[in-house]
């Protein structure tokens, strides 16, 4: 077993930096998931007000655990909504979307955050912090399931 190499400061930095995105993202799109669990109505409303609670109850943890995760390397967890919202930069749903406009929005809003996910493993790689590039896997297998559930509500 080889020993990890010192701390670099800059691709540190960029894993900080990479994990700051997630977290923005994230939480985000909890916040869209969770104002579609409010306001879905019609036929699906069940189903989907059911779905929507468990993807944003598992974002909660998820979200708590990537901040812990960014502490762990050093730097400050990112927090405040507006700043979130910033650095996130989704569009937001509206209050009175369909639930199909919910669904396909939220679709996309995890194909961003799987894009994100997907750049905050690679820097992780680069920079051998396994624990990280571990935690970025696990968290596309979430959001690609999640997507893959959207998709066939579509269907």
């Amino acid at each position: 077993m080889t020993e990890r190499q010192a701390p670099d400061t800059e691709t540190d930095s960029a894993v900080v930096h990479a994990l700051r995105q997630v977290v923005a993202d994230s939480y985000a799109l909890l916040a869209q998931t969770h104002l579609c669990h409010w306001n879905v109505r019609g036929p699906s409303f069940f189903s989907l007000h059911d779905a929507f609670e468990e993807q944003y109850t598992e974002l909660f943890e998820a979200i708590d655990e990537l901040a812990e995760r960014i502490r762990a390397l050093g730097a400050l967890a990112p927090g405040g909504l507006q700043a979130l919202a910033e650095m996130a930069g989704m569009d937001e749903l509206k209050e009175d979307a369909t639930p199909e406009e919910m669904v396909t929005h939220l679709l996309k809003v995890n194909e961003q955050l799987v894009g994100d996910l997907a750049r905050a493993r690679d820097v992780a790689g680069e920079a051998g912090d396994v624990e990280t590039e571990d935690l970025m896997i696990a968290r596309i297998q979430v959001h690609q399931k999640t997507k893959w559930m959207l998709r066939s509500f579509l269907a």
